[in-house]
């Protein structure tokens, strides 16, 4: 290429460029242009959404028609504006005092007003949040259609009534008309929160009415408080044509109880007199209130009275339910302490309850569930009624409780403390109970009233006591002249008669081995009702003695966070000083008893099991209540003392020459002994005739 060239193709370019430099738009001109283009796209926008608009259903006069009639019927109107406001739960609607409908209907895309939806003015609005709106507007109408009088109480604001006495606090709240918070006021959880029976968000009661075609339950409808005072309140529902429909609450003063009445008025209208029952349901979760989780687990329960009588509960361990078809007096949510009692007026006609426990929660023990008919007639002023016991599980309060909610009928409400089988129960409400309640209405500290209960029990028991050491006195003095019979007719060939020679010195001397064990076993019994009694005793609930912080819950002094193989569930992850000094003071006693016994060194195998069985109690009481170990302690160290005592006091001499007397007497012969030689001699004749068989047998091998 030559110079010429590439000079025509520079200028060329220059010129080019020149050009378009001179012809280009200024910024005002560029502006315009793009304000033209968006203006543009906003108007094929528009054209877009109407075209799409149109497949939108709009709202036919007739269903504007029934719109403004609804709100009428069923809206509540301001008395000096005029409006009469309908809500439902994704809507309110309004009605002008000249009858023009309003209001605006809420959807997932905002909320939209109903004069628009009317109108179909749907300018600026998406085709999906149009068609929300229409046919939120329409399910709104279904909901009024569905719920006739209930629907303008299908949405509102959440709002409670405080009731209180000196013993318990209540909040009702208008969502359903129902007990929203029940605390009591003397008392408090582990974690040092107020102890609460009925909670928000896991307590539901709701009541089921039945017309000719729908099912309205209570817990949907937003109540409103009328008749409200510091003890009682109205929760109601104006259903229009005179119809009304409430559930009153009245908090007795100082007191534990609830009187709940269910109150309607022209409810013809809305239910058939043909409807005879009315369905309740009642949904509790029992909240954790103890340190001693594993205790209160234990102790937790579904109860239930049958109209007979009877008392009965589900399973504590485990899931469980039961249809019953029977009619109930009362059903009660227990844990350790506290319980939860819906006492019906009349009966439950029949029921379906269902208890479940609650796993992998720190303060959620139980989901207790009741699903109950009651008889019912709309056209009774009050057709059911009911008394909540909401407080501790006190056995002189549950015993006066039931004077105060149905004087004609024995509840058995105290049914709802394990006391024990009959016999033991017996010993814990004719004895325990009453001297435990005495002591307490003088003396403040429960160590020291566990200590005075279990001198008393020991005075008591001192007979038997005693009775069972001089046992094992005679027993000793006996042992030189058992081992002379013992060493005359050794081997198994000597057993019978080396059995009878024994029995005929007990009966010469007056003893018997086993007139030890009777004493022990009168004593059994209130072993066992003690073992049911401290675990149930509020009484014991948070009081401190020494080290014991709570003698209701286990006296750990040392804890630890991993799990011992095999025992974890029962020893659990600490140490209990009580249980310690029970388990030492065990071995203590076993050792003085075995060295009492005669011929007790010479039995290895039984000497170990009897040291075994105080480590087997260390395991086993060690998540147990740590007063129930500190009487268990104070028991055998008193039982040590009196046998240490009896020792010294109790001559082994004059036993001895006593004995000796009672030889040279003519003994006539008992019942007992008369039975046992006629069955010795039977055996002895038995194996005669077995030896004469085998000599036979062998007389014949040999021929």
């Amino acid at each position: 290429m030559d110079k010429n060239t590439v000079t025509g193709l520079f200028l060329m370019a220059a010129v080019l460029f020149g050009f378009m430099w001179l012809n280009s738009p200024s910024e005002e001109q560029l502006a315009r242009e793009r304000e033209q283009l968006e203006q543009q796209q906003r108007e094929e926008e528009a054209l877009s959404s109407n075209q799409n608009l149109l497949s939108v259903d709009s709202v036919s006069a007739s269903e504007v028609a029934v719109l403004c009639n609804t709100i009428s019927r069923f809206g509540k109107t301001d008395s000096i504006s005029g409006i009469t406001t309908l809500k439902a739960p994704d809507a309110e609607l309004t009605l002008s005092s000249e009858g023009k409908p309003g209001g605006f209907v809420t959807t997932p895309y905002g909320a939209v007003e109903v004069s628009d939806i009317i109108t179909c003015n749907y300018a600026g609005i998406s085709q999906q949040k149009a068609q929300a709106a229409v046919a939120g507007l329409r399910k709104a109408l279904a909901d009024v259609a569905k719920y006739k009088g209930f629907a303008k109480y299908l949405s509102g604001d959440s709002t409670t009534v405080k009731l209180a006495n000196k013993l318990l606090t209540l909040e009702i709240s208008n969502k359903g008309g129902a007990i929203a918070r029940a605390s009591l006021n003397d008392y408090k959880r582990y974690d040092s929160a107020q102890v609460e029976l009925i909670a928000p968000g896991l307590d539901l009661m709701s009541f089921t009415l039945t017309s000719a075609t729908q099912r309205f339950e209570t817990h949907n409808f937003y109540f409103t408080p009328v008749e409200v005072s510091d003890s009682t309140v109205l929760m109601q529902l104006e259903l229009g044509d005179g119809a009304k429909f409430g559930l009153r609450y009245t908090l007795r003063p100082d007191s534990y109880l609830v009187d709940i009445d269910v109150e309607q008025q022209g409810m013809q209208t809305v239910i058939p007199t043909s409807v005879a029952t009315i369905d309740f349901t009642w949904n509790s979760t029992l909240l954790r209130n103890e340190a001693g989780r594993m205790f209160e687990e234990r102790n937790s329960a579904l109860y239930y009275m049958y109209a007979n009588g009877d008392v009965d509960n589900l399973s504590e361990s485990k899931k469980d339910d039961k249809e019953i078809s029977q009619r109930l007096k009362w059903i009660g949510y227990k844990n350790q302490f506290f319980s939860s009692v819906l006492v019906a007026r009349s009966n439950f006609a029949s029921a379906y309850i269902t208890s479940t426990p609650v796993e992998d929660s720190r303060n959620q023990l139980k989901s207790m569930t009741t699903s109950a008919t009651l008889d019912y007639s709309s056209d009774l002023a009050s057709p059911a009624a009911f008394t909540l016991f909401l407080g501790p599980n006190s056995y002189p309060l549950l015993d006066d409780l039931e004077d105060n909610i149905s004087p004609e009928t024995n509840l058995h409400l105290t049914k709802l403390i394990p006391l024990g089988w009959p016999i033991v129960r017996w010993i814990n409400t004719w004895i325990v109970i009453p001297v435990f309640d005495i002591l307490g209405k003088w003396i403040s500290n429960y160590g020291i009233i566990i200590l005075l209960l279990t001198i008393f029990i020991k005075i008591i028991l001192f007979p038997f006591t005693y009775k069972s050491y001089m046992s094992q006195a005679k027993m000793r003095v006996l042992a030189p002249e058992i081992k002379e019979i013992n060493e005359k007719y050794p081997g198994n060939e000597n057993a019978l008669k080396r059995q009878q020679e024994t029995m005929a010195l007990y009966s010469r001397a007056g003893a018997s081995p086993f007139s030890g064990c009777l004493p022990m076993l009168l004593q059994f019994p209130i072993l066992i009702a003690m073992f049911n009694f401290f675990p149930s005793a509020i009484e014991l609930r948070g009081e401190s003695f020494l080290w014991a912080k709570d003698l209701s819950a286990p006296d750990a002094i040392v804890s630890w966070t991993t799990n011992i193989p095999l025992i974890s569930s029962t020893f659990g992850n600490h140490i209990s000083l009580f249980c310690v000094l029970m388990t030492v003071t065990n071995i203590i006693y076993t050792r003085y008893t075995m060295q009492s016994q005669p011929g007790g060194n010479s039995m290895p195998g039984m000497k170990m099991m009897m040291y075994l069985m105080p480590l087997m109690f260390l395991v086993f009481f060690n998540n147990y209540a740590a007063g129930l170990s500190y009487y268990y302690f104070l028991s055998l160290l008193i039982t040590i003392i009196q046998f240490y005592v009896f020792r010294k006091v109790v001559s082994e001499e004059k036993v001895r020459a006593r004995m000796a007397e009672n030889a040279k007497k003519p003994k006539k012969k008992s019942g007992f002994m008369a039975r046992l030689e006629e069955a010795q001699r039977q055996q002895q004749a038995m194996l005669r005739e077995q030896q004469k068989r085998q000599q036979k047998s062998n007389s014949k091998g040999r021929h």
